[in-house]
């Protein structure tokens, strides 16, 4: 299954939420997963993003969908990257 990065800031909405209820981070990842989107690695992170996530997808347009919800409800803002796995990468190139 394809590999996506997303990089999450969240809103000062978002820090709200999460400061009253920690837990709403792992509730967001089992949405994602009902949206078809595995979060396979999650980090917190310091600097300009909030939260490192590693996912998997079947395509884009699954990514796609659950960067329009998260978006939708004014609490985070994302930038999503497709992956590679450096030795598929290698091979695609001889």
């Amino acid at each position: 299954m394809p590999t996506y990065i997303l990089l999450s800031s969240v809103t000062d909405e978002g820090a709200k939420t999460i400061k009253s209820n920690p837990e709403r981070i792992k509730q967001v990842n089992q949405e994602l997963e009902k949206l078809g989107v595995k979060v396979t690695a999650q980090y917190a992170v310091l600097g300009p993003y909030d939260f490192v996530n590693v996912v998997e997808a079947k395509d884009n347009a699954a990514v796609f969908k659950v960067a329009a919800e998260l978006a939708a409800r004014g609490t985070v803002k994302i930038t999503t990257m497709a992956a590679v796995p450096v030795d598929e990468f290698v091979g695609l190139l001889k």
